[in-house]
């Protein structure tokens, strides 16, 4: 399939769609962590979403990867893609709102770029990238603040958390390019990661938070796992794949600019939450720092 480097009319409205459905999975953990242990939370996420993708996989015959050096880095891939920064968010988000905790995890792209400038030859910065990368830090100190940097502030550790996931994050793009390069299938890998992810939470959350003692849980949050699971995590992952396929990395990281508004508006909305002036101003930092590492906006008032 040819890449399209101008978006049509379709990949706007699937970029949209993914969005939601990334912006969404704060609003369903927002949900679920008032009646669900983290750990748990995220067992169901993976677990659910791997079942899904092994389905999807069946049905359109995609064959299943064999070798043991493949699932040793879909072993990798699923502790620092989805097990460690899934983990991290969702104990975050018991203290956090999932607009806050959306707006830090929009810091991604920015660490990707700085460790990648650090690990790859063929990643090095750039003045966009370098003045990208400044702004979004400095919007991240705005957001935590100065009363977290002197250890005031209850929250401080749950934002670090969220930031210790963007991290991860990062460390599993840079990982994960290897499978492009393979050229297997992107939902192969979607389907390995999270099935290695279940695999690695599994004996943890039994241990930390013995989920057959837990009381059932009450339809909103058993409806909001799924969603996590399915529309966030399942059909996101394929979601992605698409667009990546027919529109390239460069236009598909613009999600990055919209999943916060959606995050913040279903939480706003939906669980009555409310971002203080800081996160607002941090927000608008770290969008700006992206713009910038973008680079089409210059470009374009250049042209």
């Amino acid at each position: 399939m040819a890449i399209n480097t101008k978006m049509q009319a379709r990949d706007w409205g699937m970029l949209l769609l993914l969005s939601l459905l990334w912006g969404g999975s704060f609003f369903f953990v927002g949900v679920a962590v008032a009646e669900l242990p983290p750990f748990t939370i995220v067992l169901c996420r993976v677990g659910f979403a791997a079942a899904t993708l092994w389905l999807i996989m069946f049905i359109i015959r995609v064959p299943l990867p064999k070798t043991p050096a493949l699932w040793g880095s879909f072993f990798i891939m699923g502790f620092t893609k989805n097990a460690l920064p899934f983990s991290l968010i969702v104990w975050g988000q018991t203290q956090i709102s999932s607009g806050l905790a959306s707006i830090l995890n929009a810091t991604t792209p920015l660490f990707t770029v700085l460790i990648a400038a650090v690990l790859l030859a063929d990643e090095r910065l750039n003045a966009g990238k370098a003045i990208g990368v400044a702004l979004g830090i400095g919007g991240t100190i705005v957001m935590i603040g100065p009363a977290a940097l002197q250890g005031a502030s209850d929250n401080a550790l749950a934002m670090l958390a969220v930031l210790g996931a963007t991290l991860s994050y990062a460390f599993a793009s840079i990982y994960g390019r290897r499978f492009h390069a393979d050229g297997m299938p992107p939902i192969t890998a979607a389907a390995g990661q999270v099935t290695c992810a279940t695999i690695l939470l599994t004996p943890l959350t039994l241990i930390v938070d013995t989920p057959w003692q837990l009381p059932l849980p009450s339809a909103a949050v058993i409806l909001a796992v799924l969603g996590l699971a399915i529309l966030s995590t399942a059909l996101a992952y394929v979601l992605y794949f698409r667009i990546l396929a027919s529109s390239g990395a460069v236009n598909i990281s613009l999600v990055t600019f919209l999943v916060p508004i959606s995050a913040i508006f279903l939480g706003i909305v939906i669980l009555d939450e409310t971002l203080e002036l800081s996160h607002i101003a941090g927000m608008v930092l770290i969008a700006t720092g992206l713009i910038a590492m973008d680079g089409r906006v210059w470009r374009a008032i250049k042209s």
